[in-house]
């Protein structure tokens, strides 16, 4: 028995010994690896400055350098240069310096799109539609909207003079004098009670204000003794990972296991709890989410998923399981790099690309469903790993149009709703707006049929078929003729497709429109009264044995 006891302690002990001296052996074999590369690269670049032809941009190609290495890891690992900080620390710390609009590149020329409420921008005049002409009399026009953003960005309490062009105004050039403010990226825009007793978040992104937003938002909405909340992440692109664990732990108990997160290395494994004593760990919850919730939204709508504290409604979210940090680089630079994967309380890793594998050209693609595992919720639910949450009711949305389409993306809803608000000086409650007979009418002859342009379905595949007729040899005269009165009786008339379209468009324009007047706020209110995942959330809510069992089916079946 000692002998075969001293026979595996010198087993395990050669496996240990062999194991250190293999990872020395690569670390050495990589050093050196390294050394090689950086002395060729170094030898390279040092002859191109000398031999080129023509004279390289140091800054540009070495950027370009850096970024393709980059690109072989995966999409969040980036060299952020202290040029492009700015946008950087924005998206962490929720604030910037500037005027507070959002701009928008059209005609080759920048607009402004969104004067922020309460914002310096607002605070002076500035309009949707309203064309930049020049910033301290310096002429912009033609100029990229990075670069405008630039000169309107600055230290708060500085000075600038903007000059606009304002739509449907007569004496239409206006110079405003400004003062830069702190803006703050709210990330909780709107909340309130809808459908009567629901009480309604929606959260835009995970910054360093964005827990302290939410339990805000969740504690007055507790005053009107809501029944319920529905939690809104969808197009919530994420942030900081200790955000959505604060956020989760607003609604389950203190020490609750949110997420465990694992480096290259085991030994690096890192659980993250709740902290704090929770708000509200009983009020029934809806998550809505949709293909743009990623990363820490992810985190918290499949940990409140896991736990059982809430159901999720929409459509799969993105599917980033992927954890990045930050790293100091010399002359002021900052890489941005993955560092961990995490894992939610089920166990299982959301992550739906493995960066790691890609195909032979140099493409990378979801995990399929049938490779992915199950693993079980609290109360025993199956969910699984890889391509991100899952919901537990779908939500299917009406398919759009190509006349909708169109409209929104070539600006007639945004240049009607600026030519109405300046003529009309105010409206009613975003509540109560809606698009009357004589605002639609009016809106159908402000859009010009001659500059009008969308994608006629019926009549492009119509003139698919009779080219792929002609070319098989079956266009004789009697198809033709036909083709020629199918043609006739499919050619589409604007005036009918705008009636036929009036739901679908009104609630576009009826948006643009509130916006002019009660800004992001309105806006959303007005949205949510068309919101088919709304609805479907309201339906689970006020069906309470239905929500019960999607939670715990099981016990819904004994």
């Amino acid at each position: 028995m000692k002998t075969m006891r001293k026979f595996i302690i010198c087993v395990i002990l050669g496996i240990f010994v062999f194991s250190i001296f293999g990872v020395v052996a690569a670390t050495r074999s990589d050093k050196s690896a390294i050394a090689r590369n950086l002395n060729i690269f170094n030898s390279l670049y040092k002859e191109l400055q000398i031999n080129y032809v023509d004279s390289i941009d140091a800054d540009k190609s070495m950027k370009t350098a850096i970024d393709a290495m980059l690109s072989e890891l995966d999409p969040y690992t980036e060299y952020i240069s202290e040029e492009e900080q700015e946008d950087f620390k924005t998206i962490s710390s929720g604030e910037y310096a500037g005027i507070g609009a959002v701009i928008m590149q059209r005609d080759n020329n920048v607009y402004i799109s969104d004067p922020q409420e309460g914002a310096p921008a607002q605070k002076a005049g500035l309009r949707p539609g309203d064309l930049i002409v020049a910033i301290d009399g310096d002429t912009v026009l033609g100029w990229k909207s990075d670069k405008v953003s630039s000169r309107l960005r600055g230290q708060a309490g500085t000075r600038l003079k903007l000059t606009i062009k304002r739509p449907y105004v007569a004496d239409s050039i206006i110079t405003f004098d400004i003062v830069r403010g702190k803006i703050q990226v709210e990330p909780v825009p709107y909340y309130g009670v809808i459908r009567g007793d629901i009480g309604y978040i929606m959260l835009s992104t995970f910054n360093e204000k964005s827990a302290n937003a939410v339990k805000q938002a969740l504690v007055e909405l507790k005053k009107s003794k809501v029944k319920s909340i529905v939690l809104d992440l969808r197009n919530n692109g994420g942030g900081l990972l200790e955000s959505a664990i604060k956020i989760v732990g607003l609604f389950v108990p203190k020490n609750t296991e949110v997420l465990r997160t694992r480096g290259k290395s085991v030994l690096k494994e890192k659980i993250y709890k709740t902290t704090s004593k929770p708000i509200d760990t009983e009020t029934p919850i809806v998550v809505l989410i949709n293909g743009a919730t990623a990363s820490s939204s992810e985190i918290v709508s499949g940990a409140l998923q896991d736990l059982d504290r809430a159901v999720i409604i929409g459509n799969r979210s993105y599917g980033k399981g992927l954890v990045q940090g930050s790293r100091q680089l010399p002359y002021n630079g900052v890489l941005k790099v993955t560092t961990e994967r995490y894992y939610i309380p089920s166990g299982r890793l959301i992550q739906a690309i493995d960066y790691s594998h890609r195909n032979p050209d140099g493409t990378v693609a979801r995990i399929p469903d049938s490779l992915t595992k199950v693993f079980k919720t609290r109360n025993g639910r199956e969910v699984r790993d890889g391509g991100g949450i899952t919901p537990d009711v779908e939500v299917k949305y009406p398919e759009g149009n190509r006349l909708t389409y169109n409209i929104v993306v070539n600006h007639w809803a945004f240049d009607y709703a600026n030519r109405f608000a300046a003529t009309v000086s105010s409206i009613v409650s975003p509540e109560e707006f809606v698009i009357t007979d004589s605002i639609y009418e009016d809106f159908k002859r402000f859009i010009d049929p001659d500059k009008f342009k969308y994608d006629k379905v019926c009549e492009l595949r119509l003139d698919d078929l009779r080219k792929v007729a002609t070319h098989e040899g079956y266009m004789t005269d009697s198809v033709k003729m036909q083709f020629d009165i199918l043609e006739k009786m499919l050619r589409h008339d604007l005036n009918k497709d705008l009636d036929t379209n009036r739901d679908d468009i009104s609630s576009y324009l009826a948006e643009e429109i509130v916006r002019r007047y009660y800004y992001q706020r309105g806006q959303i209110i007005v949205g949510l009264r068309s919101d088919v995942a709304i609805d479907e959330a309201v339906n689970v809510l006020h069906d309470v044995n239905r929500y019960k069992s999607i939670l715990n089916p099981a016990k819904e079946t004994k």
